[in-house]
């Protein structure tokens, strides 16, 4: 793994689904003066990303807000792929981060080969905890789990 905490998030361009919207930011400017958990999937619409990690964000998303952070996900698809993701699971209060030639998963350090479920290199499945553009946390899971990353366990530790 690249990334480590106490390391400076990379700066790269971000194409973002924000409240049904895509936009592009810098991730230093998205970042700064603010705390973000950000949320690593294999893939939107996936099962355990769609049925389960996804959605424990979305009944917790109050109680991250409540301890000053916003929540964003990031997937190796494309931008429409991630507002359609967005849209069919009304997660439009959490932003979407479309890593579509996978350039910020490289960056961190999170990529996985899905070659042989026939969907290529994408990003492991983790949950990093960030503030004003420095990793506090990061946690990935191992072998296709949902434990560390899921929003409760990341609400117990923030």
């Amino acid at each position: 793994m690249t990334i480590e905490v106490s390391s400076n998030f990379p700066v790269q361009t971000l194409r973002l689904v924000v409240g049904g919207d895509l936009q592009e930011v810098d991730s230093a400017e998205y970042l700064a003066d603010k705390k973000v958990m950000l949320v690593g999937v294999p893939g939107a619409f996936t099962p355990t990303c769609h049925v389960s990690h996804l959605p424990g964000y979305i009944e917790h998303l109050s109680s991250f807000e409540a301890k000053g952070y916003s929540v964003t996900f990031i997937s190796v698809n494309d931008p429409f792929v991630m507002k359609a993701w967005s849209e069919a699971s009304s997660a439009s209060d959490i932003n979407m981060i479309a890593d579509g030639n996978g350039d910020l998963t490289e960056a961190l350090g999170l990529v996985m080969d899905a070659s042989g479920f026939g969907l290529g290199k994408r990003c492991m499945r983790f949950a990093m905890a960030i503030e004003n553009g420095v990793i506090q946390s990061i946690d990935v899971e191992e072998g296709g789990a949902l434990d560390v990353s899921s929003a409760e366990s990341q609400l117990a530790k923030i």
